[in-house]
């Protein structure tokens, strides 16, 4: 979803994990593309059949019962209506349309009776103003027509589409002899270098797919190209993965991918604090991370027209498409000019708004359960990420009913939309680099929703701690196209067979709204959602008619991810004892040291560099597993008196917080997790121990080994708050 960022996430990882066919991140997976996905050995029970792990027995009947309710009030009729209202029109960053989409989702939360605030920020955000991209011929020049065609019958296709462009583009004009890339991923420039072809003073083609689009636009501007154009092959996402819409859910020739090309979160002249009245701006001359030269997303269609008549030298291997032509890398003949004018030096800043609802907690009003989404669009939006907004609406929507019959959560729950999340994570960013102090004391957990509706395919991911919890969830939700349970779909479509194996559940890379909570401030992050066959990503027709004949006819998994997200949130926020899982987190923890191995052997050093990280992680599994016992034993025996629960889930509070290293990553200080981040050389894909993996990369040998002590040590503090959590039980 998401930024794409994504859009960047799950579902752009389950729906962008199961569902989206290209986006993002390239083939779906749950895939996929910013989530490694890994299945684990499920554990031996350690708590007593139909016991709920974090409660004591009577809080556990409540808490189930609670849990039922929550699951029952949402209601796909409704889904649809705040999908139809919310997707009507293209509602991009920054515009009067988007603006409405706020006034929507706060008037709807009041009339839930939730505490509401609209909370603005001024980013850099510069609209294009006009594109042009010329396949010059001497007298017989062709414009390329960039436009996507409207649609009879689809009303939202018909309506003013915003400039086919890639957000943040740099402005100016690029002419040159086209070079196709392939993805433009650093091997291929390797192999173009291999083949004696520079695309210096170039135009450069590339193909959407297997890495974020910003990675492939500072790519080749780094390599001297003065303008980029990228496209969605039909292989992807198009006619050969299906029939195309408005026949079938894939993408049309004509279609175009949107999104951004900046490499950052956030506002890029307020790094690391918030974009407020009155904050300091750095010149634009500084932001590194935005691309400098024109970069512009093209169809299928004009991708064949530029590259029918492209010769030079023949593809690589691997190299050819969908399309029905030959492909060849060039350069020439063809030769393009590629023009961006915005709005930079006139209203380059805009105001973005965030709206939040707040269901006050009875007992620990200042500790909190996020469940967010991000609201922005470039279209319509139906799924990405209008399916998210509406899931957050319906979780709220069930946990206000239960709120006015009397039963209110125990910890604050925070129902958050994002603006800009499109155009590098910015809505979501500020929230956390403004709340920050608040957030590390209080916070809980962030449940993400990217694209959560597009298909019947479960998927779901993020910190491992709590996925127990997520899984546990889903048990009890029926899914609406089998009747059987979520959980047992799931695992029946995954060909999770093994009684002693959990279904595949992913690790959180890049590309949406989880990452200021989980990468900047170690806060632990889940996200769900339910994906299939889509071509709509980032189009003009990603519209309410489209969802409603492909995605999600009768928007029962809208409705299905809201209850998941209800459920959680309240599972999390009524806890005794915060119920996170940090056996299964070690566990998971302990596979990621074997690529270390595979490192250091292929720089020629030894893996002995590596047993005092493993050795780490084994003594965090040890004191995970006698506090679980622990924690278990006393909750048998009733309720805790209120200072064990603070001191025990203070404890707990420490444990992830302690993986995010204040100076950060050395190549992204923004990047604080030492645990997971996106790849820095992809945008996508998850790099875990990054900060080992980057010192394996590009440093030293002591870089690496200063790395793994680094890490081994931060192990072996969450341990330490492990058995500090343990000894507050033992205190009572």
């Amino acid at each position: 979803m998401a930024a794409d960022h994504g859009c960047s996430s799950l579902a752009r990882r389950s729906t962008r994990v199961a569902t989206r066919h290209i986006g993002p991140r390239g083939a779906l997976l749950i895939t996929a593309i910013a989530w490694h996905a890994a299945q684990v050995v499920r554990p031996a029970p350690l708590v007593a059949q139909g016991a709920l792990p974090g409660y004591a027995p009577a809080s556990a009947t409540s808490q189930r019962a609670a849990e039922s309710r929550a699951i029952a009030a949402p209601q796909p009729a409704r889904a649809k209506t705040r999908s139809a209202a919310l997707s009507r029109e293209p509602h991009v960053a920054g515009t009067p349309a988007q603006k409405r989409t706020a006034d929507y989702v706060i008037a709807q939360m009041q009339a839930l009776g939730l505490e509401t605030e609209l909370r603005r920020y001024d980013v850099w955000l510069p609209h294009a103003t006009s594109v042009r991209v010329v396949r010059l011929n001497g007298r017989d020049s062709t414009v390329l027509d960039l436009r996507e065609p409207g649609i009879a019958g689809d009303p939202a296709t018909l309506l003013p589409q915003y400039p086919t462009v890639n957000g943040s583009s740099g402005a100016g004009t690029g002419t040159g002899d086209l070079v196709f890339v392939n993805f433009g991923l650093i091997e291929d420039y390797a192999v173009l270098d291999s083949m004696g072809i520079s695309v210096r003073g170039k135009v450069v083609l590339a193909r959407y797919g297997r890495s974020f689009r910003g990675i492939k636009a500072r790519e080749a501007e780094k390599r001297g190209a003065v303008g980029v154009l990228i496209y969605t092959d039909p292989l992807d996402d198009g006619f050969v993965q299906g029939d195309v819409y408005p026949e079938g859910p894939m993408r049309p020739a004509r279609s175009v991918q949107r999104g951004s090309v900046f490499n950052g979160r956030g506002d890029p002249l307020t790094p690391g604090y918030p974009s407020t009245q009155g904050q300091p701006r750095l010149d634009l001359a500084s932001a590194s991370a935005l691309p400098r030269i024109p970069v512009v997303p093209i169809s299928a269609a004009n991708a064949q027209i530029l590259l029918g008549d492209l010769r030079g030298a023949d593809i690589p291997r691997g190299w050819q498409g969908g399309l029905a032509l030959r492909y060849h890398v060039g350069p020439g003949p063809v030769k393009v000019r590629v023009t961006v004018t915005s709005d930079a030096a006139t209203r380059g800043t805009k105001p973005i708004y965030n709206t939040l609802g707040y269901l006050r907690g009875s007992d620990y009003p200042d500790e909190f359960v996020y469940i967010g989404a991000h609201r922005d669009a470039w279209g319509p939006g139906a799924a990405d990420n209008i399916s998210g907004t509406v899931s957050v609406l319906e979780a709220a929507s069930a946990l206000a009913e239960l709120a006015r019959s009397g039963t209110r959560p125990k910890r604050t729950i925070v129902f958050a939309t994002w603006d800009a999340e499109e155009w590098g994570l910015m809505g979501s960013t500020e929230h956390v680099e403004d709340d920050s102090l608040r957030l590390l004391r209080g916070a809980v957990a962030y449940l993400n929703q990217d694209v959560a509706a597009q298909g019947a395919q479960f998927g779901g991911g993020g910190s491992p701690s709590l996925r127990a919890a997520l899984r546990d969830i889903t048990r009890q939700v029926q899914d609406p196209k089998t009747g059987r349970t979520v959980y047992e779909a799931w695992r029946l479509a995954t060909g999770t067979r093994a009684d002693t194996l959990e279904p595949p559940m992913g690790d959180p890379g890049g590309g949406s709204d989880y990452e200021g909570f989980y990468h900047h401030l170690g806060i632990p992050s889940a996200e769900w959602g339910f994906g299939g066959p889509a071509g709509t990503y980032h189009s003009a027709y990603d519209t309410h008619a489209w969802m409603e004949r492909f995605g999600d006819p009768g928007f029962a998994y809208h409705a299905t991810a809201g209850r998941i997200g209800a459920a959680l949130a309240l599972r999390l926020a009524n806890a005794d004892i915060l119920p996170y899982d940090y056996v299964e987190y070690a566990r998971t923890m302990r596979r990621f040291v074997t690529p270390i191995e595979r490192g250091l052997t292929q720089k020629g050093w030894s893996t002995a560099a590596a047993a005092p990280l493993l050795a780490a992680i084994g003594t965090m599994e040890q004191a995970a597993a006698a506090f679980t016992q622990a924690r278990d034993a006393a909750l048998a025996g009733g309720t805790l008196p209120r200072t064990t629960r603070d001191a025990t889930n203070a404890a707990l509070l420490r444990v992830e917080r302690g993986f995010a290293r204040p100076s950060g990553l050395k190549s992204r200080p923004w990047y604080r997790s030492l645990v997971y981040a996106s790849d820095v050389d992809n945008g996508y894909s998850v790099m875990t121990f990054p900060g080992i993996g980057e010192a394996l990369r590009y440093g030293t040998q002591a870089d690496v080994q200063a790395e793994i002590a680094d890490l081994a040590a931060r192990f072996t503090a969450a341990a330490q708050a492990l058995d500090a959590a343990r000894a507050a039980l033992a205190s009572r």
